[in-house]
């Protein structure tokens, strides 16, 4: 493997499939299915998933919501998506754990960073939930914050495409795919990557994003095995 400690970013709206909102099982069970794949081969794994399929404190806000509630709420919906992804990979006897940056001791742990790190070594899975527990950062933010403090090799996030274009493909026939691109043209070019935050964050500690696409079957195993999969960002 080329990776043997990775961070998946995973977003809302990937858990809702062909739905307007909510969940998918089936798409969980996808998700799952990949990650006790590399799980048993070695691979150390956490996972950092946003909230969008259930609610976002941005479009809260410009609809008259006060920001820091909206977040709060946009908070408390990636916990109910790493609820579900721990419910589906334990039915499938990988252990995980959720670990939340805020405290809710009746439902997950709080994030510590040192206790994050040995469960990984113990072979565990974690689910990052709540983003970095503080309003006004993105689940983006929270991938690459605990990517860095957990010493992750890589930030892997899993789109609907299968890498980076030039322009959106789905919209724009001649855009085409980079292999690899660095972090300066990513912000230059406004490509949308992760956010600003995110990027200059993974910029500055030196860590890459891998972005590709998690549904087509094996994608996940063949990125981590280093091979051609998406776009790297470094």
């Amino acid at each position: 493997m080329k990776y043997q400690r990775i961070l998946l970013k995973l977003s809302g709206e990937a858990l809702m499939g062909e739905q307007k909102g909510g969940i998918d099982p089936a798409v969980v069970n996808m998700v799952a299915n990949q990650v006790k794949v590399i799980q048993e081969a070695g691979v150390e794994v956490a996972l950092v998933i946003g909230g969008g399929n259930i609610f976002r404190g941005v479009a809260g806000a410009t609809k008259g919501m006060d920001r820091v509630t909206g977040d709060h709420m946009g908070m408390l919906a990636t916990m109910i998506n790493a609820l579900a992804l721990q419910d589906a990979l334990e039915q499938k006897d990988v252990q995980t754990r959720v670990m939340s940056g805020i405290e809710m001791p009746k439902v997950a742990e709080s994030y510590i960073r040192r206790r994050a790190v040995r469960h990984l070594e113990k072979g565990r899975v974690i689910i990052f939930g709540a983003g970095t527990g503080n309003p006004y950062f993105s689940t983006d933010t929270a991938a690459a914050l605990r990517a860095n403090e957990i010493a992750a090799q890589v930030v892997m996030k899993a789109t609907n495409v299968d890498g980076i274009y030039t322009a959106d493909p789905k919209k724009d026939a001649t855009a085409t795919k980079f292999d690899t691109i660095d972090f300066q043209s990513v912000l230059e070019k406004g490509l949308k990557v992760m956010d600003a935050a995110a990027i200059a964050l993974c910029m500055e500690n030196r860590m890459p994003i891998l972005v590709f696409d998690m549904h087509k079957p094996g994608n996940l195993l063949a990125a981590v095995r280093g091979e051609v999969v998406g776009t790297l960002v470094s």
